[in-house]
């Protein structure tokens, strides 16, 4: 098997459907004046996207980079799920730091554009600002006007919540509060909700001071998991 770009399309290709196509198009928001206006699907279902992905975990990054220029999704996407792949076998923090180096690269260059990119990503990434704290990279990515560079910054903290550290995304959320894209508001209340499932007072306490000025969409992703009765509290007040 060559470890190619062009042999990974290849694959995509043999598995694309017309209706997927046209499905994906429309689920991931193309159209004119949507978040994924100009995205291109071949129509892909992820599952398999991933599996293509997998058997190519090897790639060089030259090719991985030839993947993430392409303007097709899948594309991209396989070339993503490859680098997560990379990043989760590297044995030294050298290799670390020059697959987030990559990866954040992209990220800057408009080539994770779509929010299933973000978060398939982001948080594998996220474990490199776990190991090397960077409060200022996430601080700048969350005040960006690029709506996706936002998503990143808070779905990169996804990596300190499985770490048990709260304080870094509680942080994050805390600046992306009045966001109005509700891309962003649903990253943040999932991000809280997680804070939620590992320490429900951590949650309570944020949103015992946040949840009058937290957007209602928000706050029911925060609060999703709690019990009935103490969501129902919550939404009243808030």
């Amino acid at each position: 098997m060559l470890l190619t770009a062009a042999s990974i399309r290849e694959e995509l290709a043999a598995v694309a459907s017309r209706d997927d196509s046209k499905f994906l198009s429309g689920f991931f928001k193309t159209g004119p004046g949507q978040y994924g206006e100009g995205d291109v699907f071949i129509g892909v279902r992820v599952p398999d996207t991933r599996a293509i992905a997998r058997r190519y975990r090897d790639l060089p990054l030259e090719e991985v980079y030839e993947l993430l220029e392409s303007e097709i999704h899948e594309h991209r996407l396989a070339g993503l799920v490859v680098l997560t792949e990379r990043y989760k076998r590297a044995k030294t923090d050298r290799l670390r730091q020059e697959l987030f180096d990559f990866y954040l690269d992209a990220a800057l260059r408009g080539r994770v554009n779509n929010w299933d990119l973000v978060d398939v990503t982001a948080p594998t990434f996220g474990d490199y600002l776990v190991r090397h704290p960077n409060d200022a990279l996430l601080r700048d990515l969350a005040t960006r006007e690029n709506l996706w560079e936002r998503r990143l910054a808070m779905m990169f903290t996804f990596a300190h919540i499985r770490a048990a550290e709260f304080g870094v995304p509680q942080h994050i959320a805390m600046i992306l509060l009045n966001d109005k894209h509700d891309l962003i508001q649903k990253a943040v209340g999932w991000m809280l909700r997680e804070i939620g499932n590992r320490d429900v007072e951590v949650l309570r306490a944020f949103l015992a001071k946040h949840h009058t000025t937290m957007p209602r969409t928000m706050l029911r992703y925060a609060i999703e998991k709690l019990e009935p009765a103490e969501r129902a509290r919550w939404m009243a007040k808030g």
